[in-house]
């Protein structure tokens, strides 16, 4: 059962962090300063900021349900993560500090025109608004869960809207600078939570359980079947997993605002690689924490299965460990990890697209030119625009189920293909123009919705099949097995590509570069 010391711990987190993002904020007078720190961050802390923001509490309660659950082979995917980013370093971010670039998307403006770059932009707000919408919503359910244990009733409403009060707080007033330096302490805060874990879980584990965890196939690392078909619907085997983890990262850190704004807030092209790079060394072995985590928790409860510990879904075997397992205090330092995870995410998502918000839509079709200060107040207009529609989002999913929550969860699958398509087009293709990568654009997402929603592997037919968001009943009968998630970005990257290069071809000509 919680403490009253760990409602304090949480509640001194919450103040503490409100405070020292806006005491680390500075002066913000321009929107430079606002929205890019003034291109003045050392690039460590940009990178520990980059680990933070792709942490959502999703990571910190499901990766260790992974391992739980299975084995280790998420691992592999995180190869693809570090390969991925060294390519973003080697072909992508050079173009980005060419000039002055606020947005990735300013590429795009460059190479085929405005309305591309604002089609690309509006992409990214609508993604982070779902995903990261969701997020917010996930991070009060084990919340509410834990509160109940304790005998306090808290609604997912309360929740959410005092996390997001809190986060609005110091985006608002502290930009860029305030997400960055407060991202570096949430994230010590989650790991840290996540190393005490382990260490009070060893404490309390027979010496016999790793030999146990080997014979039964816990501490699987490397999956390397060899069968197409395998490759194309399991996620975590080698090949699926490095090229899919590859090009997804190739997406999400190179092709989406999120991440790119804050390699842009670095004070060279040398840092900026620095930390991207070392980010995903980072995550990598953020990651295999967690799923040390999750070994622990099934040697803990000795491979009980989720029924007998009378639970419903995997992500919910570490907040049990938290509320039954830990001392008082340390439950509470473990749920700000929780609740940290969820802030770096959001904050960071409110300054970018704020950001995207003025420099690709605003300032691009308006007419009118602001001074400095009438585009920092807008740029904190849109700040509070965003952090309302994150709340009033994450309150839509209340009272809804499940898969709505899983289809918000993997929206990137949906976007981040052609996003990344767009930019390699741009730079492999001469010919291709506005119109062509525009085109494409539109045409990969709405390809992309329909294979992931209805392009299944048959296990009873033996054969791929079409079949629009099947039931429940349907997929226990045929057997039915999705496209492998890593490689969404994968062939839609690859669609985009193909087909805004024939596009391209009516052209004689070619195009601006």
């Amino acid at each position: 059962m919680l403490q009253p010391l760990d409602f304090v711990v949480i509640v001194v987190y919450l103040a503490g962090i409100a405070w020292l993002g806006i005491r680390a904020a500075g002066k913000q007078r321009t929107t430079t300063d606002y929205f890019l720190g003034g291109r003045d961050l050392p690039w460590w802390a940009v990178c520990f900021s980059v680990i933070a923001t792709e942490t959502s509490t999703l990571t910190v309660i499901g990766i260790p349900a992974v391992a739980f659950g299975g084995a280790l082979t998420f691992l592999q995917i995180t190869l693809g993560f570090l390969l991925g980013r060294i390519l973003v370093s080697v072909i992508l971010l050079p173009r980005y500090f060419r000039g002055e670039q606020e947005t990735a998307y300013a590429f795009l403006g460059h190479r085929f025109g405005d309305r591309m770059r604002a089609l690309a932009s509006v992409t990214f707000m609508l993604t982070r608004l779902l995903a990261d919408g969701v997020r917010l919503f996930a991070t009060a359910i084990p919340l509410k869960v834990i509160a109940l244990t304790a005998g306090w009733d808290i609604s997912y409403a309360a929740i959410i809207i005092v996390i997001g009060l809190v986060t609005i707080c110091y985006t608002f007033i502290g930009g860029l600078k305030a997400v960055v330096w407060v991202d570096t302490v949430q994230m010590f805060i989650y790991v840290g939570g996540a190393v005490l874990a382990v260490f009070l879980l060893l404490g309390h584990l027979p010496a016999d359980w790793l030999a146990r965890a080997v014979a039964d196939g816990k501490t699987q690392i490397l999956n390397t079947s060899l069968g197409l078909t395998d490759w194309l619907t399991q996620p975590y085997t080698f090949v699926t997993a490095l090229v899919g983890g590859t090009v997804f990262s190739m997406a999400s850190h190179g092709a989406d605002q999120l991440i790119v704004q804050r390699i842009l807030a670095c004070r060279s092209l040398k840092d900026g690689r620095r930390a991207m790079i070392w980010s995903g060394v980072g995550v990598m072995i953020q990651f295999a924490l967690f799923l040390l985590v999750g070994l622990l928790l099934w040697a803990y409860y000795n491979g009980a299965t989720l029924d007998a510990l009378g639970l419903s879904r995997g992500d919910e075997v570490f907040p049990k460990f938290i509320v039954e397992g830990m001392p008082a205090g340390i439950s509470g330092l473990l749920l700000a990890g929780i609740i940290a995870a969820a802030m770096s995410t959001l904050s960071s998502s409110l300054n970018a697209l704020a950001g995207a918000s003025v420099f690709d839509v605003f300032q691009r079709f308006s007419k009118r030119r602001l001074d400095d200060v009438s585009a920092l107040r807008l740029s904190r207009i849109m700040t509070l625009f965003w952090g309302a529609a994150f709340i009033g989002f994450a309150m839509l999913f209340t009272d809804m189920q499940n898969p709505v929550v899983e289809l918000g969860l993997g929206i990137a699958g949906f976007t981040y293909g052609g996003l990344l398509g767009a930019f390699l087009l741009g730079i492999l293709s001469k010919k291709a123009r506005e119109v062509d990568a525009m085109i494409a654009f539109v045409v990969t997402i709405v390809v992309m919705t329909v294979v992931i929603f209805s392009v299944f592997y048959s296990g009873a037919e033996g054969n791929w099949v079409f079949a629009w968001r099947p039931s429940a009943n349907l997929k226990a009968e045929l057997g039915l097995v999705s496209l492998a998630w890593p490689l969404y970005t994968v062939f839609g990257a690859a669609g985009m590509i193909v087909l805004g290069s024939m596009l391209g071809l009516r052209h004689g000509g070619v195009s601006r570069t």
